[in-house]
């Protein structure tokens, strides 16, 4: 996540992230894609002492208000392990239409790898509420 221009100052707060499927492609319109997801989070939760507050699962992205001892990690944690993963199910169902989609839209920097499922970043945001005193 190093070219991101999104940072966490406060890695050990709650942010609001938000991860985009590459190029907005609809990966999440599977019951098995969303477990995957699922599945990575529940895992985060056990594993890395991710806090989930809050989610939304989109076609093509997902919005979650979370928090872990170092949340940077976690986000790659959890962005390198669903990537493989929706990629093995692309492949196991035959989807090559977005499998061709995620080879062509992927950055011409990533040369080590055929695809790319994620956009890069998360786009954290630490929320207002965190900054401010209760009154």
């Amino acid at each position: 996540m190093g070219r991101s221009r999104y940072k966490i100052y406060e890695p050990t707060h709650p942010h609001f992230v938000t991860c985009t499927i590459l190029h907005w492609l609809p990966i999440f319109t599977r019951k098995e894609s969303v477990a995957i997801i699922l599945d990575s989070l529940k895992h985060l939760q056990r594993q890395d002492n991710l806090k989930l507050y809050a989610y939304v699962i989109l076609e093509n992205h997902l919005h979650m208000i979370v928090q872990s001892d170092d949340l940077q990690k976690s986000m790659e944690s959890f962005k390198k392990y669903t990537a493989v993963e929706i990629l093995k199910l692309l492949h196991q169902e035959n989807v090559t239409t977005l499998l061709d989609q995620l080879a062509f839209y992927k950055k011409a920097h990533r040369k080590e790898k055929t695809f790319q499922v994620w956009e890069e970043g998360y786009q954290p945001k630490l929320p207002k509420s965190v900054n401010r005193k209760i009154q």
